[in-house]
């Protein structure tokens, strides 16, 4: 199985900045450590001095989604949502382990996290531009058809994991009580997204270990290196 990004995709948005990492052995019934209010402090001091709209990291979300054709303040990333349901309500509502610990990087870092489910998915995973034929499986239990030219996260079989990049998730591979192994794929577009999503693969390493997942690995993509085989 591999996960990669369409040339296309390269080619449109040379400033990407991809990390992914594949773990085994999650369980339902971890505990997470202490990091997470860790994490949740660090976004409440960012959130202090700027709204997350005022994130750089957010802001360069918005440019893609505007030169994507989409509403910024309709459509938007995953990580912005959480920030702003975060700055409203003060916290995140509990998920299950895995999920609260990416949530809650994914707020410090202001960069999307997205979750997968690998036995849910067919053959690979890879950010490219819909032809229209995909489907998607909504939390709801309905089955939609991507727009042709969306981006979206498909798989072998022609289904959608994700809809509008980074904005919304399928109900087939999202994170369950019997999910084992998974797929954890964290993107930018910030100037300094490199660095900075090195350095969250680096805080969800550490924090994976509470949660039992058998050695992570994670790995950085690129124009030149853009495919994780796992």
């Amino acid at each position: 199985m591999y996960f990669e990004h369409a040339t296309a995709i390269w080619r449109d948005f040379p400033e990407l900045a991809p990390g992914a990492l594949f773990a085994e052995g999650i369980s339902a019934d971890a505990r997470p450590g202490d990091r997470i209010e860790a994490f949740t402090a660090v976004a409440a001091s960012r959130l202090a001095a700027s709204s997350e709209a005022e994130l750089p990291e957010i802001q360069a979300w918005r440019r893609a989604f505007s030169r994507m054709g989409l509403k910024p303040t309709q459509y938007r990333c995953a990580s912005e949502s959480l920030l702003r349901r975060f700055r409203k309500e003060g916290s995140l509502p509990r998920i299950h382990p895995l999920i609260d610990v990416c949530n809650a990087v994914s707020l410090a870092f202001a960069i999307p996290v997205a979750v997968f489910d690998v036995t849910e998915v067919t053959g690979f995973l890879e950010v490219r531009y819909a032809t229209g034929d995909e489907t998607y499986l909504t939390f709801s239990g309905e089955t939609e058809h991507p727009e042709p030219g969306e981006v979206i996260f498909a798989d072998g079989a022609g289904r959608a994991h994700a809809r509008r990049w980074s904005n919304r998730q399928s109900r087939q591979s999202a994170v369950s009580d019997t999910t084992r192994s998974v797929l954890i794929v964290a993107e930018a577009l910030h100037p300094s997204a490199a660095l900075d999503v090195g350095r969250l693969m680096t805080a969800l390493v550490g924090e994976l270990s509470a949660l039992r997942a058998v050695d992570p690995k994670p790995v950085t993509l690129s124009a030149s290196s853009p495919r994780f085989d796992f």
